[in-house]
């Protein structure tokens, strides 16, 4: 059995319900049998009438004693009525607008109900419960039941239906998992799993199965990142000469730390290896970053070729190309900054350069990929924030040479127990210390009523001839969270200062009237910029020496962190305040631990601890397929067994040649194009 067949196969699969189970992301026979439910109900725990509960869904089984009748309590509404016993007690069964159920009870009928219980003058009633007559074959109560996720034009019960027809032929999907695997972890069959995760028989089997699902889903996501990490390897790259870093080293005004001395040395091993580099470079905002792309631009320049670095924005890429020009002009690199507003007449001239090899160095945005643009010898791609761009741009700047080294940088920090999965496919240097004489930002958490403190405290940092980020979580009023909008708050610290130039910015307004803003904050035209989280990655601006963040318990550890980021870069000593009125203590105490630790992965950890894996695997672009079972907080010793597994079977078998690893090498194949397109 093909288990990529159209669900087409099944019986009650016409066009409208293909279309609607289309809607939940099921096409295939595989994508059908791998929707888990979304909970489940105990329809096994059956009660006498007289031992139920008030609001308590429970089973009765029962006998039906009177016929039921219909009444029309008005127009649009109708209710059928009846009476069912048992040997202690009598329930009252109605059903709103379902007139049917008319004719399908009759005295006499034994009946189980599973519904929830209402007590009213010591009379037990059910509403629209689900009913089996005992006689039929078919029941849905009775058992621990699946509840899926539904949408328009598809019931529990046809997904239900549609997916015993799965079941009949599950043991006919072969097994990912190679026979050893299975039983180093003792993890069940595939074949049984399916069935005890859709229709279990109690608890114990329903947890043997979806441990068997959490390991496999990370184990799959495991052996692709290291599938395609393997066949890196295997791909050439321009090779570089061992040039020694101590001569970029000697022209530096500061001795960098010796975490990016330890990047740089990855960088050079990498470039001199004859293999094409593929590269994190992941560190905090302000570790020094920037200096490791610098070094590798330089390196290539040493060997003759030419290297390109893409921002996600014209701001950014012009704050750069001012970095990269001061650090890299003494050694004579070239370089040259190209975005969608440079003039038409600099743009011909950039292209002439990097297409004869006058140009060294390019910094843009999507303009670097544009077909015109045509590279001599294009050795090295730099990417900055990489989750800010679609799958295709990375890919599309790439191919402007084949043997490219590409090189990514993110200050967004991942928990070291997710970054095997995430970033499974690179190789990773860490920067995990701050340049000397970086002064810690000081972080306070207060709630409103600090209000005119606060005022006054915007108003202090501007007199000193500071500036000032505020930032707010929503755009417009939602009545479901009453948060602060940023256009409130403008108006409102409009009235309180109105001596202070003060501005907003949003992600609803134009990019060039984000960028016109942006560019005059930076340039010190605006002393306080009210804003949504559209600075998180933002431009540098030194003079930045406070940030407000109000409804702080609306955003994740992680979220509060790169925010936190956006000042304490110049000389003077810097200032977060996290603003929240919360009332939960969860939120509370994530606030309380902001004011207690600087450091991003420790920040990382705690949120993924405390919050789960929102931030990681929720909004952020970085095409990794969707975790459906898993839970990234309690089953981290799952993904650790998964992951060393995962290792070992890579390393044993770095191609997957092996017979038994025929379905994994077919998953593999057919995931792991997407995965290395998308990826960071």
């Amino acid at each position: 059995m093909n288990q990529y067949q159209s669900i087409r196969i099944f019986q009650g699969i016409g066009e409208k319900r293909l279309l609607a189970f289309h809607r939940l992301g099921i096409d295939t026979v595989f994508d059908l049998i791998t929707y888990f439910p979304r909970r489940y109900e105990d329809r096994s725990i059956i009660k006498p009438i007289d031992q139920v509960q008030d609001g308590e869904t429970v089973c009765v089984e029962t006998i039906i004693a009177s016929e039921p009748s219909l009444a029309r309590i008005r127009r649009g509404l109708e209710i059928v009525k009846f009476r069912a016993v048992d040997d202690s007690g009598m329930i009252d069964i109605s059903y709103f607008n379902q007139s049917y159920i008319r004719t399908q009870f009759h005295k006499g009928d034994s009946v189980r109900f599973y519904g929830k219980v209402q007590i009213k003058n010591r009379r037990a009633t059910m509403t629209n419960p689900v009913a089996d007559h005992l006689e039929k074959t078919s029941h849905q109560t009775g058992s621990i039941t699946p509840v899926y996720k539904t949408t328009q034009g598809l019931t529990q019960n046809n997904i239900r239906n549609t997916m015993e027809q799965a079941l009949a032929i599950a043991h006919e999907i072969p097994d990912i998992l190679p026979p050893d695997v299975l039983d180093k972890f003792d993890l069940c069959p595939s074949g049984e799993a399916f069935i005890q995760i859709h229709r279990p028989e109690d608890y114990s089997k329903l947890e043997y199965a979806r441990n068997r699902f959490v390991f496999e889903e990370f184990f799959r996501l495991c052996i692709t990142m290291q599938y395609l990490r393997q066949s890196h390897q295997d791909i050439p790259g321009i090779r570089m000469a061992d040039t020694d870093e101590h001569d970029f080293l000697n022209t530096l005004p500061y001795t960098p730390t010796n975490a990016q001395m330890r990047a740089m040395k990855d960088i050079r091993q990498d470039m001199a290896s004859g293999n094409a580099m593929n590269r994190l470079i992941q560190g905090d905002v302000g570790s020094g970053k920037t200096l490791i792309a610098s070094y590798g631009a330089w390196l290539c320049c040493r060997n003759g070729c030419q290297s390109a670095m893409m921002a996600p924005t014209e701001i950014l890429a012009e704050q750069h190309y001012r970095t990269f020009l001061k650090q890299l002009s003494p050694y004579g690199i070239r370089i040259a900054l190209l975005t969608g507003s440079t003039p038409a007449k600099e743009k011909r001239e950039i292209k002439e350069q990097l297409s004869d090899g006058t140009l060294d160095f390019v910094i843009g945005t999507h303009a670097l990929f544009s077909e015109d643009v045509q590279y001599r010898n294009l050795a090295l791609v730099i990417t900055d924030e990489q989750h800010r761009f679609g799958v295709s741009q990375r890919n599309r700047l790439v191919q402007k040479s084949a043997n490219a080294h590409v090189l990514v940088m993110s200050a967004t920090p991942i928990p070291r127990t997710l970054a095997l999965m995430i970033y499974g496919d690179l190789d990773v240097s860490v920067i995990d210390e701050m340049p000397p004489g970086r002064k810690p930002v000081e972080t306070f958490a207060v709630n409103s009523t600090y209000r005119s403190r606060l005022n006054a405290f915007i108003q202090k940092t501007v007199d000193a001839g500071q500036q000032v980020y505020v930032v707010c979580p929503a755009i417009e009023e939602n009545e479901a969270f009453p948060l602060t909008t940023v256009e409130e708050h403008h108006q409102a610290l409009k009235k309180a200062l109105p001596r202070a130039k003060i501005a907003i910015v949003h992600g609803k307004m134009k990019e060039q009237e984000k960028d016109r803003i942006m560019r005059s904050f930076s340039e010190g035209d605006i002393d306080v910029l009210v804003s949504t989280t559209v600075i998180e990655v933002g431009v540098d601006v030194p003079n930045a020496a406070l940030i407000i963040i109000e409804d702080a318990d609306r955003f994740g550890m992680s979220q509060l962190h790169q925010l936190r980021g956006r000042v304490g870069r110049g000389e003077a000593q810097s200032y977060c305040i996290l603003v929240s009125d919360t009332a939960n203590d969860n939120a509370a105490e994530r606030l309380k631990l902001m004011t207690k630790t600087q450091s991003g992965f420790e920040v990382a950890e705690k949120d993924l601890a405390m919050r789960g894996p929102g931030d990681f695997f929720g909004d952020r672009q970085h095409g990794l397929p969707p975790i459906r079972i898993a839970d990234l907080c309690s089953d981290m010793s799952i993904l650790q067994q998964a992951q060393s597994s995962a290792l070992d079977l890579i390393r044993q078998d770095p191609n997957l040649s092996n017979p038994e690893h025929r379905e994994l090498l077919k998953y593999v194949q057919q995931n792991a194009s997407t995965l290395r397109g998308s990826i960071n």
